[in-house]
């Protein structure tokens, strides 16, 4: 990974005192090993004091996608964040229903952690598409970026205003689509979630449908 792409060190900016909360958004359909090691390397660089899972209603950026429902996807994040610390669901954008804007439930984090500093975790896929987000100059200013590439991932130049961290992390190459491609076709998933989460779906009978 190219760290000159990054616009801040890990250094700067951080007070060493107060809160820093992390938030990490994404569809969690479902919610798998890599999205946990992404959230581990974000708590242990960044020193946060509590991290956010947040589970999308609906993306602005893929409105045909048709996702699992949003009460199953809760379930299975609790299941996986089971007795970590400081790890949370925050169903928010699901109970707000809808499109997600992320600026929107920036807000709603600002107003809940005054004084904290605010992280967006996010893969690096989406960091040459944050100036189309929604009141992009506004987020801007309210959080920064934390980017973990997946292996093979090249981090693309970061769009002004905005500011990104580049983490070392422990890229895993799993994504939700492959594990949703392997339970279609019958094969195991075992490997590539938490176990609770395994036995939750294979007991429901989730993602069997293309």
């Amino acid at each position: 990974m190219n760290r000159s792409r990054c616009t801040e060190s890990l250094a700067e900016g951080e007070s060493g005192r107060g809160e820093r909360v992390g938030l990490f958004g994404g569809s969690f359909d479902p919610v798998h090993w890599g999205h946990l090691m992404v959230a581990l390397a974000a708590q242990e660089e960044l020193r946060l004091t509590r991290l956010r899972f947040i589970p999308t209603n609906q993306s602005p950026f893929k409105p045909d996608r048709v996702l699992a429902p949003g009460a199953f996807r809760l379930r299975l994040l609790r299941l996986a964040l089971a007795g970590r610390t400081g790890w949370d669901v925050d169903d928010s954008e699901l109970r707000r229903g809808g499109v997600s804007y992320t600026i929107d439930t920036v807000q709603a984090a600002a107003r809940q952690h005054p004084g904290a500093e605010l992280y967006w975790i996010l893969g690096a896929d989406h960091l040459a598409y944050l100036p189309q987000w929604r009141e992009a100059e506004a987020l801007a200013a309210l959080v920064r970026f934390v980017m973990v590439p997946r292996p093979g991932e090249v981090s693309g130049p970061v769009p002004p205003p905005f500011r990104v961290i580049c983490l070392k992390g422990t890229p895993v190459a799993v994504s939700a689509s492959q594990v949703r491609s392997r339970i279609q076709a019958g094969l195991s998933v075992d490997l590539f979630l938490p176990g609770a989460v395994a036995e939750a779906i294979r007991n429901n009978r989730l993602y069997l449908d293309a």
